[in-house]
């Protein structure tokens, strides 16, 4: 029987529009391959196969990518030409500058099924698994296009700087395509260019990975879990490139307390402590204090008190050494004691230590300025106000969730709106037992919802 297949119009369609012939792309194919080391003898009937809607085999995918790449003067995806999958997590061994492209056109495009894509938990151990090696073997050979500097890289540093400022005072949604648009148009194209080093090729890396993260970081902010959960794949793999101990290290802890915001704390513990082992000795101790922290509230979330203790103090410790500077990834979170403290009151709050937590989420106000955290300044005093309700101080409690609505007027975030939410059916519930203040609270809290619907 004569197998069925349906025709690839996609991949038929972008030949079409590079005007090359099979033959011509077909010797393009085998001189790709052959810089990423592998010989294939690829044929015009191989791309008669695939357009008629056969599969390539292996890694001649992305070779065919590539091909068209250089013909179309524009960076062309296996998921463009219909041989590889747009918006379905990061694969281990795919490129992460296909990546950026494809879920760049999602964001720009709002393509509801990527927007709308839930957080896949068996995704969240993909770096204890991840081929960093074929990757950058990959990366290596797709090399093309013109000389990028250390001033460029800086350029892309400060940028990233300036979106990330703007992004803690008026939340994730500020500015996402905009953001989105310099990652995929003009930085993306500058990773494919000549440096003149590789310390500056490993800078340009990193200053992505970053940017990566902001973005990633964006779409948790808003609640589109499955995106930002893909974004921070991609800024794992581009900070390997850059900095496989570190810096991947750093992208490790931002998929580990993304799972755990979100109550899947499996794999968790394993993720965060490969996370600490590879950054141990390598980074300044202020970094290892953050990862210290991240490996408690995983034991925390595991219900392993007694490693989530250790590590707390662990990272007491680590983080009172100032005398190396934090690598800018890092420094990007924001003054380290506050953030440090700030989850050392989430991991003491899930240990139900809310007396210990109240002191941290204190120590974590006293550290941030309010007009330039707006974001984390508003989200600490939630947490904040919770732990000393849990302590039966109702009535400071209102006080502290009506400071915190001061701070969450006008910022674009989802994170804000639950937490706006809660307050205001708890004040809704102390309103009927007489709390004083309870009252205007709820009235505030409900406005603002009706404000933001």
């Amino acid at each position: 029987m004569t197998e069925s297949r349906t025709p690839n119009g996609l991949l038929a369609a972008v030949i079409a529009e590079a005007g090359v012939t099979y033959y011509a792309l077909a010797r393009e194919i085998r001189t790709v391959a052959a810089e990423a080391g592998e010989k294939l003898s690829t044929a015009p009937s191989a791309i008669s196969y695939w357009v008629a809607g056969g599969t390539p085999s292996g890694r001649t995918g992305s070779y065919v990518a590539e091909a068209l790449t250089r013909r179309m003067k524009r960076r062309v995806t296996v998921a463009e030409i219909g041989l590889g999958c747009a918006g379905a997590g990061v694969a281990q061994g795919a490129d992460p500058l296909d990546a950026i492209a494809d879920l760049g056109r999602s964001v720009m495009l709002h393509r509801r099924d990527f927007l709308n894509a839930a957080f896949a938990a068996a995704a969240v151990g993909f770096p204890l698994a991840y081929d960093h090696e074929a990757v950058a073997a990959t990366l290596r050979a797709a090399g093309r296009g013109g000389h990028v500097g250390a001033g460029e890289v800086a350029t892309v540093r400060q940028l990233t700087e300036m979106f990330r400022s703007v992004d803690e005072r008026l939340g994730g949604g500020h500015g996402l395509t905009t953001v989105t648009a310099y990652l995929t148009d003009t930085v993306a194209p500058m990773l494919e260019a000549r440096f003149p080093s590789e310390a500056v090729r490993k800078d340009a890396f990193g200053a992505a990975a970053t940017l990566a993260c902001l973005v990633g970081w964006k779409h948790h902010d808003l609640g589109r879990e499955g995106a930002a959960q893909q974004y921070y794949g991609l800024g794992y793999q581009l900070a390997c490139e850059a900095d496989p101990n570190g810096h991947a290290a750093w992208m490790m802890r931002a998929m580990t307390h993304q799972a755990l915001d979100l109550d899947h704390p499996g794999s968790c513990v394993e993720l965060s402590e490969e996370a600490l082992r590879r950054a141990s000795g390598k980074v300044d101790r202020q970094t290892e204090a953050l990862l210290l922290v991240t490996c408690a509230r995983a034991y925390g979330a595991g219900g392993e008190n007694g490693k989530a203790a250790s590590a707390l103090l662990a990272a007491e410790d680590a983080v009172l050494d100032t005398q190396e500077a934090v690598p800018a990834y890092a420094a990007a979170s924001g003054p380290v004691a506050s953030t440090v403290a700030s989850h050392m009151g989430r991991t003491l709050t899930a240990m139900k230590d809310y007396s210990a937590a109240e002191r941290h989420y204190r120590r974590a106000l006293v550290g941030r300025t309010p007009g330039t955290y707006q974001l984390k300044h508003g989200l600490t005093l939630v947490n904040l106000g919770k732990a000393v309700a849990a302590q039966h101080r109702h009535e400071e409690a209102v006080g502290l969730w009506c400071r915190s609505l001061d701070f969450m007027n006008g910022v674009v975030s989802d994170r804000n709106r639950k937490e706006i939410a809660s307050i205001q059916s708890t004040a809704a519930g102390y309103r009927k037992r007489g709390v004083p203040g309870a009252g205007s609270l709820d009235q505030r809290a409900a406005e603002l919802l009706r404000a933001g619907s």
